[in-house]
């Protein structure tokens, strides 16, 4: 009896120090269930690759941005290839590629790791930094009132796959170290903020790659990690398998594989669908591949040929060394690529220092790693270490800008919008209160720089609107009685660009009235059309709701200019 105690004591002694032996800071342990497993990062690592991740973005931003968009569809000459000098590592300071992302890490640090989307889109409206394309379109569209998902939804906006998103995702991986679920959900929160399908699976896909990026360094598998993690039915995860299979098919001339992205993803009209051209995710997206494929793991090569793909070419490079910085981590970095970097400046816009942005970041890391079903354990030698159970990747539902689902009919409540300190009608609003008094401006886009101009085609103070989009009109909007007895008309003389034409729409209490194309062929010798109604079947009604519509017409230079709007009782 005491021999059979004896050996089973043995036994489970083996067995423990079988266990034990299997733990390792980047290898796969069980822990009581026998069906998960766990990866182990200390803490102390984390915070090493996590500073190179940011590092990698600082680098390949300032180093690439004397270039951005000044080649379109063509690879930047190698002479024209800018010198990395140690003093531009402080030139990212300004640079949207960073502050914006950090705007996403605020809300997640002031109203926690489970912000609402319409949270995060009451602080994206609040943001007061310059933006374009799909960021300000999200923006412009929250300041207005429609709400998160709405904001991004294709009927409002035509910018869906606009790259904006992707180069804002890297935090989403930074503060998610083998966690890939985390900047999926970070992708449908925050992503969502601005861009649809591609675009936001871009951004899920490039936080994908820098999670897997704590715990290996292949960058094949890096990329089948940043793959798992959206829908394989996506262009975008079509793009990302051609790039590795023409990489693999002719590994040493990455020349070649651009020149098949050119053919596949800029001149198939098929991938064109609701792209903005040079400014799709999808051939961006190619690039930064091009970069960490044939770079091979160096720094300066990933960088330059990132770079020299054109494009957006400082936010893809920027993209791609912040994953291959995160493989390697800071005491792996060269000199040049880290010790002058100022520690006190803040990153514009943002409350955050390089070693604030860090802290927040691990602050953010450690929520998600208990979030995830995992803990923070201390070592023998009283070091913390990330105990992070692994799970497969749940992609978002796939979803086609070209096929949209329904819209959410979200607004913002009144007591959200007065969260909103800057309303994007306040000065088109304006503009409209001073030249045609009571009427009142509702979805008008920001395309063309709406408001007054002081001429335009012989009229002086010429009022220009455009729609939100081509399926949603810029309305003016005016309540008035109809008296009885007289005749009452409501007069308009209008304009359009010289390059477009657009479709007035007459609504009186939401019913069409009248519809007029405004464009070369139905203009005066001025360029000018006078428009009237009349409003007299209408007599003796009160409340009476007269709409005017800015309706898209093809979608080109889709302007109206009003030089008269009055309503005579004759």
């Amino acid at each position: 009896m005491i021999l059979l105690r004896m050996r089973k004591t043995i036994l489970k002694i083996a067995v423990i120090i079988f266990t034990i032996s299997l733990t390792g800071c980047t290898s796969l342990t069980r822990k009581n269930d026998l069906d998960i497993k766990y990866r182990r990062l200390p803490v102390r690592e984390y915070r090493d690759k996590l500073q190179a991740g940011w590092l990698g973005q600082i680098v390949g931003v300032s180093w690439a941005a004397p270039t951005e968009f000044k080649w379109k569809d063509e690879i930047i000459p190698l002479e024209e290839m800018p010198l990395w000098g140690h003093e531009m590592i402080n030139e990212a300071f300004n640079q949207d590629d960073l502050y914006v992302e950090m705007t996403f890490l605020r809300s997640l640090e002031e109203y926690g790791i489970s912000v609402s989307i319409r949270q995060a889109g009451i602080d994206f409206a609040n943001t007061e930094y310059p933006l374009w394309c799909a960021n300000e379109t999200g923006r412009r569209n929250l300041r207005m009132g429609i709400a998160p998902p709405d904001c991004s939804h294709p009927a409002f906006s035509n910018n869906p796959h606009d790259i904006d998103y992707q180069i804002e995702a890297d935090y989403s991986g930074l503060i998610a170290p083998g966690m890939p679920n985390v900047p999926i959900a970070l992708g449908d929160t925050f992503g969502r903020l601005m861009n649809y399908s591609d675009g936001v699976y871009a951004g899920q896909f490039v936080g994908g790659m820098y999670s897997e990026a704590f715990f290996e360094d292949d960058i094949i598998k890096i990329i089948e990690a940043g793959l798992a993690c959206i829908p394989e039915g996506c262009q975008y995860a079509e793009m990302v398998r051609d790039v590795v299979s023409w990489y693999k098919a002719n590994p040493t001339d990455w020349k070649a594989t651009w020149e098949l992205c050119q053919e596949k993803y800029r001149r198939n009209p098929e991938y064109q669908k609701n792209s903005n051209g040079g400014i799709d995710v999808k051939i961006n997206g190619a690039y930064i591949l091009i970069g960490m494929l044939y770079g091979e793991k160096d720094i300066d090569q990933t960088i330059i040929i990132s770079t020299r793909c054109g494009q957006d070419s400082d936010c893809n490079p920027s993209n791609a060394a912040g994953v291959l910085f995160t493989t390697m981590g800071t005491s792996n970095l060269p000199d040049r690529f880290k010790e002058n970097l100022d520690q006190e400046t803040k990153f514009s816009h943002t409350p955050y220092n390089f070693p604030k942005l860090l802290d927040v970041c691990e602050k953010l890391a450690r929520e998600y790693v208990v979030q995830e079903g995992g803990r923070v354990e201390t070592d023998s030698n009283g070091e913390e270490v990330f105990v992070i159970p692994v799970k497969t990747p749940t992609p978002s539902p796939l979803v086609f800008s070209w096929d949209p689902e329904p819209i959410a009919n979200s607004l913002f409540t009144e007591k959200e919008m007065e969260k909103i300190k800057h309303l994007a009608m306040a000065n088109i609003q304006g503009d409209l209160d001073q030249r045609f008094p009571g009427w009142i401006i509702a979805f008008c886009g920001s395309d063309m720089q709406p408001g007054l101009r002081e001429t335009y085609k012989g009229k002086n103070n010429v009022l220009l609107t455009h729609p939100l989009s081509r399926d949603m009109p810029c309305v003016l909007t005016r309540v008035v009685d109809i008296p009885n007895g007289k005749k009452t008309v409501l007069k308009t003389q209008v304009s359009h660009h010289n390059g477009g034409d657009w479709l007035l729409v007459i609504r009186v209490n939401g019913s069409i009235q009248k519809e007029v194309t405004i464009g070369k062929d139905t203009v005066d010798e001025n360029g000018r059309l006078d428009v009237e109604f009349d409003l007299t079947p209408f007599a003796g009604n009160k409340n009476v709701k007269i709409d005017l519509e800015n309706k898209a017409n093809g979608w080109a230079w889709e302007a109206a200019y009003w030089s008269d709007i009055r309503i005579e009782n004759l």
